[in-house]
């Protein structure tokens, strides 16, 4: 009775193949087809594998190794280009792609594993920073305006709004006008907005009932710049400086044009 021998298990008949090439140390590509072949016979003559698809896989790759080797005894076929052709390469291929898929699942089995001691969690970032928003500069929003041109339509009517004021009656008392908010004019220019897609910038200020009311109306489109709500440009040098505004709604607009006729 012979002494049972515990087989190393392989996945297939290219598995053990290549077990057997890397055990001896052998070239891939220069297989002693002779010394593989025994090693491989040898191998599944010890193998106690009762499940027969397994056992003629085996079986059909013994059979591909014996008809390599009795080709290795004829004469080298030659190709149409006058090479000569070795009965090895196809299986060096197939011997090739296994050996790289299976360092691939090598490979992905070990990614699984690392992911399964990664813990993620849910995004937890305080309102206030995903709230925030970078500061707007006003220079870049302008373009190849300046604040110096727009400074001085400012100044030219605030010094048209001081013209109006009767020197010798407004030295009988002074009249207490109504205070403008910051946020009401916002407001209002944004309404208009919403149903002019062009105004002019000095027509705008011009309409103004007084300098507070100028100066309020100023700022409000310095700051409806800085939202996204108007743009200005200045088609050319001494051009009026134009409003596009970015909230114009059509139909609204269409609508109410529609209503006035």
């Amino acid at each position: 009775m012979g002494i049972p021998v515990k087989l190393e298990a392989f996945e297939g008949p290219l598995d053990l193949l290549l077990h057997l090439i890397e055990k001896n140390k052998i070239d891939i590509y220069d297989i002693p087809i002779v010394e593989i072949t025994e090693q491989y016979i040898e191998y599944i003559r010890q193998m106690q594998e009762e499940n027969l698809n397994i056992m003629s896989e085996f079986m059909v790759m013994a059979a591909t190794l014996l008809d390599i080797k009795c080709k290795m005894l004829l004469p080298k076929e030659v190709t149409e280009e006058g090479e000569e052709k070795d009965p090895r390469e196809e299986l060096v291929q197939q011997l090739l792609e296994y050996k790289m898929f299976k360092y691939m699942s090598y490979e992905l089995r070990d990614r699984m594993a690392d992911a399964s001691r990664c813990v993620y969690r849910a995004e937890s970032m305080p309102k206030e920073v995903l709230d925030y928003q970078p500061p707007v500069d006003i220079r870049e929003l302008i373009g190849d305006l300046t604040l110096a041109k727009l400074q001085n339509i400012f100044n030219s009517i605030i010094k048209r709004q001081e013209n109006k004021v009767d020197p010798i009656r407004s030295k009988f008392g002074k009249i207490e006008k109504e205070e403008v908010s910051l946020e009401d004019k916002m407001s209002d220019l944004e309404l208009y907005a919403g149903t002019h897609r062009y105004f002019s910038f000095r027509g705008l200020l011009e309409r103004q009932s007084g300098k507070i009311q100028v100066i309020v109306t100023f700022l409000a489109i310095l700051e409806l710049m800085k939202t996204g709500v108007i743009t200005i440009e200045q088609e050319h040098l001494f051009d009026d400086i134009q409003i596009t505004s970015l909230i114009y709604k059509e139909q609204q607009a269409d609508g109410e044009t529609g209503s006035s006729d």
